[in-house]
């Protein structure tokens, strides 16, 4: 095993000196000047972005009046993303996915790391299931500052004309539903109830096309879960009814945001056969299950590529 982890690094290793090499021309037409795109053509372990950005036509754009926030990926990072795709070099890589990869690294305002806290922010990219929202990130500040659940802050608040770099370890490829739930520590009892024994592959079907959207419940809702179904609670249910109760909580094909649902708006779910719910917009977004129990809508608009997630407080039950 380690003969075959020092290949890997090795292997690595190589690859990231023919990226880097290779990128050198490309930097090379960048102007070294105060802006996002100048600072980062200055910083040697960048220039594989700054390569990137050039390719995908948003050099100038970085260079422009902003404010951005750009958490940037040094060259190992490349290095590593490179080594999960088909792509020997960065140029290699099709501009229109090149260009919402690196949009998923930019936010607007100058964004330093004391302005950041555990919650949602948007970034400039858009996935397929939506033309409109743009994609969400995850930001979990409890140790550091994490990405998505991937990325880490290596370096923070390198401040330019037009904004503020932060430096990370990983590129944040685009966040599918199954990314945003495994990221946010709040879904994750859902994340393990949809992997338990049993289950058709929830995780394989949410990481897929879509588009998907999914009322997540939060672990608080599946706490109560557990009171209201006492004394067996969500470990009585049979696996059988419990992928009804997970079916029940996902629609598809459809991305559905928050503004588009409307009083008594009656929701058809995956679940087969078919049963519904009502969304009640009265003194907030809720839904009404199937057997009249009120869930709050709690957090909206979580965007992925490939659907949305609206976090709930209460598991919604079908009729079992």
């Amino acid at each position: 095993m380690k003969n075959v982890s020092k290949i890997r690094n090795l292997a690595l290793i190589a690859l990231f000196s023919i990226l880097a090499v290779s990128c050198d021309n490309d930097s090379e037409n960048v102007v070294a000047d105060n802006t996002i795109t100048g600072k980062a053509s200055g910083t040697a372990n960048l220039s594989i972005l700054v390569q990137a950005l050039v390719k995908a036509e948003l050099a100038t754009t970085l260079q422009g009046s902003g404010p951005f926030t750009v958490f940037a990926p040094t060259n190992e990072a490349f290095a590593t993303f490179l080594a999960t795709t088909p792509y020997a070099t960065i140029n290699d890589v099709p501009k229109e996915a090149l260009t919402q990869i690196l949009l998923n690294h930019v936010v607007t305002g100058a964004v330093k790391s004391t302005d950041l806290t555990t919650g949602y922010i948007k970034t400039l990219a858009k996935g397929s299931a939506s033309t409109t929202n743009t994609l969400s990130m995850y930001v979990n500040t409890s140790s550091g500052v994490k990405l998505n659940g991937n990325a880490t802050v290596t370096t923070a608040d390198i401040m330019a004309s037009n904004g503020v770099i932060h430096i990370v370890d990983k590129v944040i490829d685009l966040p599918t539903i199954v990314t945003h739930a495994a990221a946010n520590a709040n879904f994750s009892t859902l994340v393990s109830v949809l992997n338990r024994s049993g289950q058709p592959n929830f995780i394989t079907t949410l990481s897929g096309t879509g588009p998907f959207t999914v009322f997540a419940p939060t672990n608080a809702a599946f706490t109560a879960l557990n009171t209201e179904l006492a004394p067996g609670g969500i470990a009585g249910v049979s696996a059988a009814n419990l992928t009804k109760v997970l079916q029940y909580h996902v629609v598809s094909p459809a991305n559905v945001l928050a503004a588009s649902l409307t009083e008594g708006q009656v929701v058809t779910p995956i679940l087969t056969p078919a049963q519904t719910f009502t969304i009640q917009l009265t003194g907030g977004a809720k839904i009404k299950d199937a057997n009249n129990r009120i869930s709050n809508i709690i957090i909206t608009d979580v965007q992925c590529s490939n659907g949305v997630i609206h976090a709930i407080d209460k598991v919604l039950l079908p009729v079992l």
